[in-house]
């Protein structure tokens, strides 16, 4: 560890633990969001903070904006390679809540596996 700069996990939470830019990233990874308006089911957003998170998500790599002429214009966000790097941390994320909170979590009480949640999309 005496290699390192600064807490590598530290870091990575610096990039990506601003509140709503997990849920951004499950949103385009698990629902396949790409655009503004997608990301504003997300509970407790709002325009302004969505803006900023996809923002920082660009200037961090996470993200790359798309723009398409017309009238109106279309956006879309995509994930990078970077950004689905973080995929399986993701599904770890998930896989703890349902396997040991599973009361809180699922709708029948009962503990899951990665393969049941995404069978189930």
């Amino acid at each position: 560890m005496r290699q390192l700069k600064q807490c590598p996990i530290n870091y990575t939470f610096q990039i990506i633990g601003k509140k709503f830019t997990i849920l951004i990233m499950r949103n385009m990874m698990l629902f396949g969001h790409k655009h503004f308006n997608e990301f504003l089911t997300i509970e407790g957003i709002n325009p302004k903070t969505l803006s900023q998170r996809l923002k920082e998500m660009q200037k961090n790599g996470l993200v790359e904006r798309k723009v398409y002429p017309g009238t109106p214009v279309m956006i879309e966000y995509f994930l990078t390679e970077r950004a689905m790097a973080l995929k399986p941390v993701l599904d770890q994320l998930m896989l703890f809540s349902v396997q040991h909170y599973p009361q809180e979590v699922c709708k029948d009480g009962m503990p899951k596996t990665l393969e049941d949640l995404y069978k189930q999309q």
